[in-house]
């Protein structure tokens, strides 16, 4: 029997694919191992969109290799590096025995059969195709909640983001297909889903030539199971009333979406091709906030090429102004094959670290504020845990990874995946102290 492990970095989007690997390596007859130590093929799922991923992506595919000197018979790479830099990591990189594309995970188990008879491969050349909706997944998640990857690839043309050229042209997934899998997630256990794609809002734009995430949520409320569905990467420009309306009255859509602005300000919206502006993200937001309870999460980028000190004031002052209940900063990484990479006026790593730690101060004050609005609130919180004594988990207003989570003395003996009714009594930065109602 052949021992795989897969070691999965980077987005929820990643996470997904990499699910859909396990399945399909089951099948095949494969075991699948959780500890590296313990694998005979051992694949990376890496991620290729900003410098610090590729760095955090080489470092695994250098410290896995050592693994080939004990037991590892079989390295393999997959993913957003991988279809970015094919070519090269074979070279360069003697320990990998194989390189897959975006697009052609679904080949991992004839790779894996490949590369035991002693092939280097490489696989790739599909990143635009779409015929995924039959694989097997075996998710990695906790088992109560699971992402739902609803479109592949964008065809935004955002000027910093490489991610059109790594994942290909936007491609939706059919709405039977997704009701299918969430059925069958929900039949496992599953209770919140997760929609994801590089942008969930233009979902159905190209199959059905209208935006369809309304009519999605509305139907995949109806499935058995199901209790929370989440929003994720929601892009400004094409979040609509109808769909405003939608998280509005749908009961099991959460009051809470996450939409990436990236800047308030219009000069920098513009170079960086946003296709938005200042008027128009204020108009949404005030449409949002008008729902009871709405969270709103959003990252911005500091020190993309050309920021002066006036546009980075003006992002502070906006942010101090809407106050989002979640909030992250990326500092602008320079990529090439994008066309801010050779845009004049780059920014100093000093100075672009330096705007990072302003508003991540500023973020910091702002959510410890919200979080104290909350002590005596009442929230159903989904265990995820315990700690030190004391049972951990989220509620609605947090999404798994990225936020923050709720802790909770509990006399009763609760399980992972149990939604329980939190009274909140104390508040931190990010995160919030309760008691079992």
């Amino acid at each position: 029997m052949v021992n795989v492990g897969i070691i999965s970095l980077g987005c929820a989007k990643n996470i997904v694919d990499s699910e859909k690997m396990l399945g399909i390596i089951k099948k095949k007859g494969f075991n699948i191992v959780n500890n590296e130590n313990d694998a005979d093929v051992l694949i990376i799922n890496t991620c290729g969109f900003i410098e610090s991923a590729k760095r955090e992506s080489i470092d695994y595919i250098l410290e896995m290799g050592k693994l080939k000197k004990k037991r590892l018979k079989s390295l393999i790479a997959s993913g957003c590096l991988s279809e970015r830099y094919k070519d090269e990591l074979l070279e360069s990189l003697p320990e990998l025995d194989a390189v897959i594309g975006t697009g052609d995970f679904l080949k991992i188990a004839d790779v894996i059969e490949d590369t035991l008879k002693g092939k280097r491969i490489l696989e790739y050349g599909h990143a635009n195709e779409l015929d995924d909706k039959d694989s097997p997944r075996i998710l990695s998640t906790p088992k109560h909640y699971a992402y739902l990857k609803i479109s592949e690839g964008c065809n935004n043309k955002c000027s910093f983001c490489i991610i059109p050229k790594l994942r290909g042209r936007y491609r939706s997934v059919k709405i039977e297909d997704l009701l299918n899998e969430a059925k069958m997630l929900a039949e496992n256990g599953v209770k919140e889903l997760i929609l994801i794609a590089q942008d969930t809002t233009k979902y159905g734009i190209d199959i059905y030539n209208k935006y369809m995430l309304p009519t999605l949520l509305r139907k995949l409320a109806n499935i058995n199971g199901i209790k929370w569905i989440r929003i994720l990467y929601a892009y400004p420009d094409s979040i609509t009333d109808e769909l405003i309306d939608e998280i509005k009255t749908n009961e099991k859509v959460l009051k809470y979406i996450d939409i990436p602005l990236q800047h308030s300000n219009d000069e920098v919206l513009r170079r960086m091709k946003r296709n938005t502006t200042r008027k128009k993200i204020e108009d949404t937001i005030e449409k949002l906030k008008s729902i009871p309870g709405m969270i709103i999460r959003t990252t911005f980028i500091v020190g993309f090429p050309g920021e002066t000190d006036d546009e980075f004031d003006d992002l502070k002052k906006f942010i101090v102004e809407k106050k989002f209940n979640k909030l992250g900063v990326f500092t602008y990484s320079r990529e090439e094959d994008t066309e801010a990479y050779d845009m004049q006026n780059q920014i100093s790593e000093q100075i672009k670290q330096k705007r990072y730690n302003e508003i991540m101060l500023l973020q910091k004050n702002i959510s410890l504020e919200y979080n104290k609005r909350l002590i005596g609130s009442e929230f159903e919180v989904v265990v995820e845990g315990q700690k030190d004594g004391l049972y951990y988990g989220r509620s609605y207003i947090d999404a798994p990874d990225i936020d923050g989570i709720t802790f909770f003395k509990s006399n009763k003996k609760l399980n992972i995946g149990d939604f329980a009714k939190v009274k909140i009594t104390k508040a931190f930065d990010y995160d919030l102290m309760g008691e079992l109602l």
